[in-house]
C-alpha cells in the first residue's frame, strides 16, 4: 500500500500542474473570440444602419404635384419611370433618352440565337501584355537586314463599361529597375455594327541587329544597338456586315456570349502615325559606316491614311470557349513627313494586321489568350522594310 501511495500521489499532484496553464490559454481564446463576434456585430450593424438610412431616405413622403419639378423630386427618392408621360421631363433629358434608345436598337440588337448579353456592364481585366517590333528588309542598298527589339514584358489593367474599354500597360523592367521607357496605352468602343479603337505604344529598348552587306565580305554580322526610339499611334473603325449573327465583343471586349459560330465580312478605315528616332551618339561602331545625317537617316516620320476590308469569325468550342480570328489587308495612302533630298513626299501605303484571341468563360469570370500582329510595307528612296508589332498577351477578368 505505502508503495502504490508513493507512486500514485506524484503523478496526480503532475496531473494537477499540467491543466493549470491550459485554464487561461482557453479563457483567452474564449475572449477572442467573442471580441471577434462582437467586432462583426458591430460592422454588420453599421451595414444595416446605412442600408435603413437609404431606404428611410428614399421612401420619405414628397410633393408628388405633376409640374416641371416633379421629374427631379421623383429621380431622389428612386422613382424615375420614363414610361410614364407625366413626369414632366425636360425635352433635353427625353431627348438624350430618346437618342439613347434608338441607338441601342439600331446599333446594338443581336439575334439572340447567336448572341447574348453577360447582363453585366462593368468588366475590370489585369492583363500580361508580350511584345516586340521588328524591322526587316534592306535599308541601305545591297544590305540585307533583321532588327528585332528586345522581348517588352508588359503588365496593365483594362476597365470597361458596357461598350467603352480604356487600358493601359508598362514593362516590369521599367517598375523594378526605371530607366527605358516601353508603354501602352489603348481605347475602343465596341457595339453589334462597328467597332473603333485608339492606340500609343513606345519602345525604347535595344534593337538586336543582324545584316549581310554585299559589297563588304557577304558573311552575317550581328550586334545590338541602343539609342533608337520608336513610338507609334493610330485610330482604326470598322463594321461587320453580319453584324446581328457575329459578335466582336464576345472575343475582345466580354461583353456578350456567342452562343453559335458566326463570321462577317468587315470594312472601314486606319489612321496611323508612326516615328522612330536614332540618337547619333548612341551609334554602335558598325553603323556608323552606313548611317549619316547629312542623307537624314536618323528620323523616320510618315502618317498613313487607308481604307481597309476583311474577315472575323468566331467559333464557339463548347458552353465556354470561344475562339476569334480576325485578318485586314489595309491599303491608302502615306505621307512622309521627312522625306529624303529629291524624295517624294507621297507614297502608296500597304498594310496587313491580324489578331486571334481564345476566351473562356465561367459565370462572371473570363480569362484569355490573345495574338495581335500589325505589318506596315515602308518604301522609300534607297530602303524597303517591312516593320512589324507582334503582340502576346495573356489576360483575366470579372464582370459585376
Amino acid at each position: 500500500m505505502l508503495l502504490m501511495l508513493m507512486c500514485c500521489v506524484p503523478a496526480l499532484s503532475w496531473g494537477q500542474e499540467a491543466e493549470q496553464p491550459v485554464v487561461p490559454v482557453q479563457q483567452d481564446t474564449v475572449m477572442v473570440q467573442q471580441d471577434t463576434v462582437q467586432h462583426i456585430s458591430k460592422f454588420q450593424q453599421l451595414k444595416q444602419e446605412i442600408t435603413q438610412r437609404v431606404i428611410d431616405k428614399l421612401n420619405e413622403p414628397y410633393d408628388t404635384t405633376r409640374d416641371n419639378r416633379y421629374w427631379w423630386r421623383a429621380m431622389k427618392h428612386g422613382k424615375i419611370n420614363f414610361k410614364d408621360s407625366t413626369m414632366g421631363y425636360p425635352k433635353f433629358v427625353m431627348f438624350c433618352y430618346n437618342t439613347y434608345k434608338w441607338g441601342d436598337k439600331a446599333f446594338n440588337s443581336y439575334d439572340t440565337a447567336y448572341v447574348v448579353s453577360t447582363g453585366k456592364n462593368w468588366k475590370f481585366i489585369l492583363k500580361s501584355d508580350n511584345w516586340v517590333d521588328s524591322y526587316i528588309g534592306t535599308p541601305f542598298k545591297d544590305v540585307k537586314t533583321v532588327m528585332t527589339s528586345n522581348l517588352v514584358s508588359n503588365i496593365g489593367v483594362s476597365l470597361s463599361f458596357m461598350a467603352v474599354s480604356l487600358g493601359y500597360s508598362i514593362s516590369i523592367s521599367n517598375l523594378v529597375h526605371g530607366g527605358k521607357v516601353s508603354n501602352k496605352a489603348d481605347f475602343s468602343f465596341t457595339c453589334a455594327r462597328f467597332t473603333a479603337d485608339a492606340y500609343y505604344w513606345e519602345n525604347q529598348n535595344d534593337i538586336n541587329v543582324v545584316y549581310t552587306d554585299k559589297n563588304l565580305d557577304d558573311k552575317r554580322h550581328e550586334y545590338r544597338q541602343s539609342g533608337i526610339s520608336r513610338k507609334a499611334m493610330g485610330v482604326t473603325a470598322y463594321y461587320f456586315f453580319n453584324n446581328r449573327r457575329y459578335a466582336q465583343a464576345a472575343a475582345y471586349c466580354f461583353s456578350k456570349y456567342q452562343k453559335r459560330s458566326a463570321g462577317s465580312f468587315l470594312v472601314g478605315f486606319s489612321l496611323q502615325h508612326f516615328d522612330v528616332k536614332v540618337n547619333a551618339e548612341q551609334l554602335a561602331d558598325e553603323s556608323h559606316d552606313y548611317v549619316s545625317e547629312e542623307s537624314h537617316p536618323l528620323r523616320i516620320l510618315y502618317n498613313d491614311y487607308c481604307v481597309l476590308v476583311g474577315y472575323g469569325y468566331n467559333w464557339v468550342l463548347g458552353r465556354k470557349w470561344l475562339l476569334n480570328f480576325t485578318v485586314t489587308p489595309y491599303l491608302g495612302y502615306r505621307y512622309n513627313i521627312l522625306p529624303q533630298p529629291g524624295e517624294k513626299q507621297s507614297a502608296i501605303s500597304l498594310n496587313l494586321r491580324g489578331r486571334i484571341g481564345v476566351v473562356y468563360n465561367h459565370k462572371s469570370f473570363f480569362m484569355g489568350l490573345q495574338g495581335y500582329a500589325d505589318h506596315h510595307r515602308y518604301k522609300r528612296s534607297g530602303s524597303r522594310l517591312i516593320n512589324s508589332m507582334i503582340e502576346f498577351s495573356a489576360l483575366a477578368g470579372i464582370r459585376f
